[in-house]
Formats: C-alpha cells, structure tokens, sequence
C-alpha cells in the first residue's frame, strides 16, 4: 500500500528461476511502485532516459538514468520510486538469489 494516489507501476515477470528474477518495470508519467524493501541484490538497466524521484527514510532525491547504462545495488534498499520524467518510462531489474 502506497498511501497515494499516483498510478501504480507495472511490474511484467520476465524470468523467475531458482537463481535470478528478471522483472520490467513499465511506469507512466507520475506512476510509482509503491514502498518495498529489496531482498536480492539487483541490477537495474533503464530502457530510456529518464529521471526517477526516490524516496527513502533519508529523504527524497532524483536520479537521472541514462538508457542502456546499468546500475547496482545491494540488497536492503527501502524505497518508493517514482516517474518524474515527464512521460512513460521503463528499466529492466535483475534480481540475484
């Protein structure tokens, strides 16, 4: 549960096996995905240049997303993430069990 109103993100299950998820995150303009806490260490390569407004329990920041340039991060992430790139945007997050 998100606590808003925004538009929910739409996640599409790629591949789901006994070692990695492979999830594509499909947002419209403002849509978000809502609070959640990442388990798995994950790769996310954005389909398209974008800007994201995250927020955490640190706060709120942007971060702006080049298409096909992948970032990582370590499991224990808790974030809501936000499309603030004016329209749709995508990225493909790789999750490693």
């Amino acid at each position: 549960m998100t606590g808003t109103s925004r538009e929910q993100a739409v996640p599409v299950k790629l591949i789901d096996n006994e070692r990695t998820i492979v999830t594509e995150w499909r947002f419209a303009d403002g849509a978000e995905t809502g609070w959640h806490r990442h388990e798995h260490d994950y790769v996310v390569l954005p389909m398209a240049d974008g800007t994201l407004q995250l927020e955490s329990a640190e706060g709120t920041h942007y971060a702006e997303l080049k298409k096909g340039e992948p970032y990582f991060k370590q499991a224990g992430v808790e974030h809501n993430v936000i499309n603030a790139s004016g329209g749709d945007f995508s990225f493909i997050e790789v999750e490693y069990r």
